[in-house]
């Protein structure tokens, strides 16, 4: 099915807007054999006013920063003390791991941001792309609100303070390795030093491990396995588990074979603040429980270093290792029940961060590199198959055709019983996907590289801001480039060209339609051509440089003729009607309307009654704008009725506000204001903050007509600010323009002959007929002012 993405003619397929309006419950589950920390958990506690009420207003914000050298218990201590201050935070609980020592690359701080208000329901397009910006945006949503904040393997302090509050309401839990001075003294951080349990904890965390399986062990022996471990909880749960998995073998063997022990890695990842007892019993204890593993478990231990990302499925781990899912996942369960894994979801798991350091250092030593780069191949080629397979269900067909990159027939691929379950699997797996992009590009796989954004384009594009696969999708053009695909090539730029669209960087995404329609004709590639002359169509309408958008709707229909695509023919000949009925050129509005005619009746007998909305509801428009208001107003209900039949939020919102806009012609007012009201509530459901300011925009005018000038003019203000940030120009201007009409009617002259001269020098950069109508409607404004 077809989706408009932009107001007023793009080509894409449609999915109902799936929106969550839960509060976010991130935190990880605990972790079982918890002893003591009793010190620490007061020492955390008095960050509260008072354990047994809600945490108050005002005062500072309250940052708890949990220390120690890896593998101390910190991420223990701050998930269960965050699950027993939770219910403090009745906004919800945010989690991140930040991966600051992981061997892969750490988390981005824009990415965490962009997470983090998505889970607090800010609709795509109010997430702006820089770093910034999104930390101001990330304050302000949490300004009002109770919300419990973990931050966990922080590197540094300045990884952190993009991602702090500015209320006193939230509290944040920090976790790290390194004592971040900087943000105790600077922001107030309360400092929580976890040191190495001592002799009592460390021998009550094995007997509470063992109990059930071993019994008559002696506290002296178990005090020893302890001093072996350094008293670290991570090292003393993998011995514990070792332990109980062989109840009859004396504890003394065991601390003999653990004694005995060789270190074999030498490149353990630890802070400098770190002891060397504490690294070589930590580097001990890893080799002492990788040997105790049979070799297929061993194997599947260290092929999972390999991994593109920190977290993993049962089925990508069977990818990895060429194994079936029940085989994978009996090894996963040994691995978790040994404590070298961890499991973080229904059929999920990750590593500890110097597990996964040892696992990679562990298949370097082992595998040979052609065994590791098909083992690298597989779960690649697993990510590129599932990511197809993913769109197909959840992004329908407009997606180019491709022969994907051959797979090795032992990988089984995902299957998805509907759209939710598509999209479901595409955000748990988002970090894995855009990591995979890297991977291939960085080992030369590069059609993977550019093949997995290019099957997820629709996906990408109706469920992410713009920026989030910029850096992936730079990596697949070069990989494009690299293996000298031209085809690829164009495919990339086509969907670089659709992310600069959506970030308003206009120049940027004609530069990349137009390369793609070059290399499509080429190739030969109608379809291609196609679709890159349409994406140039709808970049040079949001430019207002109408003559060029018709001549690129007319090629894109051209070649939907030629492909005897019904659905596209359709939809061209609306764009034609679209930038007709914008251009104000002399019987600019009779063509667009025997074109959108045209358009209906074509999309009407398609199965795309989303398409057939729209162009009802252009077709609408051009009723209007030519006084014949009883019929503009029953097309847009018809086209409102078909929207919501279809379930289409986007082109229901779409047809209210061109109601609004009739029924104000009309000097219907009060019901032209039901219906913007309706359509400013439906646009942020579906992420589209641009035509919410439109809908704000017409409820400006409403309220002028009704004689409210103040609260004209404040919603004016509202719609301007969210072109400007937008980076639209042209609603922005004529925003102004109207702003103005309503401050000239409460007597502010000034400033209403300020906002006119604004919307001038804005207009100034858009050439044709309606630019100039409109600067000589200004113009004549500002000469009647001044007289």
């Amino acid at each position: 099915m077809i989706q408009a993405r932009d107001i007023g003619g793009d080509v894409h397929f449609h999915n109902p807007a799936l929106v969550s309006a839960l509060r976010p419950a991130q935190l990880p589950g605990e972790l079982r054999g918890f002893v003591n920390r009793t010190d620490e958990v007061r020492s955390l506690d008095s960050l509260l006013d008072d354990a047994s009420t809600p945490v108050q207003s005002g005062g500072a914000l309250r940052i708890a920063l949990v220390v120690g050298t890896a593998g101390v218990g910190k991420t223990t201590l701050a998930v269960r003390w965050a699950h027993r201050i939770k219910s403090h935070f009745p906004d919800g609980q945010l989690y991140v791991n930040l991966h600051g020592y992981d061997p892969g690359p750490q988390v981005a701080t824009t990415e965490v941001l962009g997470r983090f208000l998505r889970a607090l329901d800010v609709p795509l397009d109010r997430i702006p792309t820089g770093e910034e910006s999104r930390a101001e945006l990330f304050r302000s949503v949490t300004a009002d609100r109770h919300v419990l904040i973990v931050l966990d393997n922080a590197a540094g302090a300045g990884d952190v303070r993009p991602l702090l509050p500015g209320s006193a309401n939230c509290l944040v839990a920090i976790t790290s390795r390194t004592r971040m001075s900087g943000l105790v003294i600077r922001e107030g951080a309360h400092r929580v030093s976890v040191e190495t349990l001592s002799q009592a904890e460390s021998v009550r965390l094995l007997r509470t491990t063992i109990d059930g399986h071993r019994s008559g062990d002696d506290d002296t022996d178990l005090a020893e396995l302890a001093l072996l471990c350094a008293r670290l909880p991570l090292a003393l749960r993998i011995v514990a588990e070792r332990a109980a998995a062989r109840p009859h073998m004396p504890l003394r063997d065991l601390i003999t074979e653990l004694r005995d022990e060789s270190g074999i890695w030498d490149a353990l990842s630890v802070s400098g603040e770190d002891s060397a007892d504490e690294a070589d019993a930590v580097r001990t204890v890893f080799a002492w429980s990788y040997r105790a593993l049979t070799p297929p478990v061993a194997r599947m231990f260290r092929l999972l270093g390999l991994h593109p990302g920190s977290d993993f499925s049962v089925e990508a781990a069977a990818a990895l290792a060429a194994i079936t899912p029940v085989s994978a996942r009996r090894y996963l369960d040994v691995l978790t029940g040994a404590h070298l894994l961890e499991e973080c979801g229904h059929d999920r798991y990750q590593f500890h961060d110097l597990l996964r350091a040892y696992a990679i250092d562990q298949a370097r030593q082992v595998e040979s590199e052609g065994e590791q780069r098909e083992a690298l191949r597989r779960v690649l080629g697993w990510y590129l198959y599932s990511a197809a397979e993913a769109a197909r269900a959840g992004s329908a067909a407009y997606t180019m055709q491709l022969t994907l990159e051959p797979m090795d027939d032992s990988v089984g691929v995902m299957e998805f019983d509907g759209v939710k379950a598509a999209i479901a699997w595409y955000e748990t797996e988002r970090d894995n996907l855009s990591s995979s992009v890297r991977i291939a590009h960085d080992h030369g796989m590069h059609r993977i590289a550019w093949q997995i954004p290019a099957t997820l384009t629709m996906l990408i594009a109706d469920r992410e801001p713009a920026d989030t696969w910029l850096p992936a999708q730079r990596q697949a053009l070069s990989s494009a480039r690299a293996s000298g695909d031209r085809y690829g090539e164009a495919i990339t730029l086509d969907n670089l060209g659709i992310a600069y669209r959506h970030l308003f960087r206009l120049e940027e995404a004609d530069a990349c339609f137009g390369a793609a329609l070059a290399v499509f004709q080429e190739l030969g590639d109608t379809f291609g051509q196609a679709r890159a002359a349409n994406g140039l169509g709808v970049v040079r309408m949001f430019a207002h440089r109408f003559e060029d958008a018709e001549s690129s709707f007319e090629q894109a229909l051209e070649q939907a003729i030629e492909l005897d695509d019904p659905v596209y023919v359709g939809a061209f000949t609306r764009n034609l009607g679209w930038v007709l009925l914008e251009s104000g050129v002399p019987e600019g509005l009779e063509r667009a309307e025997a074109s959108l005619n045209r358009s209906v009746a074509i999309l009407a007998e398609t199965n795309e009654p989303l398409e057939q909305a729209e162009a009802l509801t252009l077709l609408a428009a051009v009723h209007r704008q030519t006084g014949r208001h009883p019929s503009a107003q029953e097309t847009a209900e018809r086209a409102l009725s078909i929207a919501g039949t279809a379930d289409g939020k986007l082109f229901e919102g779409l047809a209210l506000l061109e109601l609004g806009r009739i029924l104000l012609a009309s000097e219907r007012e009060t019901e032209a204001l039901g219906h913007l009201q309706q359509a400013a509530a439906l646009f942020p459901r579906v992420g589209r903050l641009d035509l919410q300011a439109a809908a704000w925009d017409a409820t400006g005018e409403t309220y002028l007509s009704l004689g409210r000038a103040e609260e004209a003019a404040a919603f004016h203000r509202q719609a301007i600010a969210a072109f400007r940030s937008k980076g639209d120009r042209w609603s922005e201007a004529l925003a102004l323009v109207r702003l103005a009409t309503a401050l000239t009617r409460l007597g502010t002259l000034d400033e209403a002959r300020e906002r006119r001269s604004e919307a001038l020098r804005l207009l100034e950069a858009f050439p044709g007929p309606a630019a100039r109508a409109r600067r000589s409607e200004i113009e004549a404004q500002v000469v009647a002012g001044d007289s």
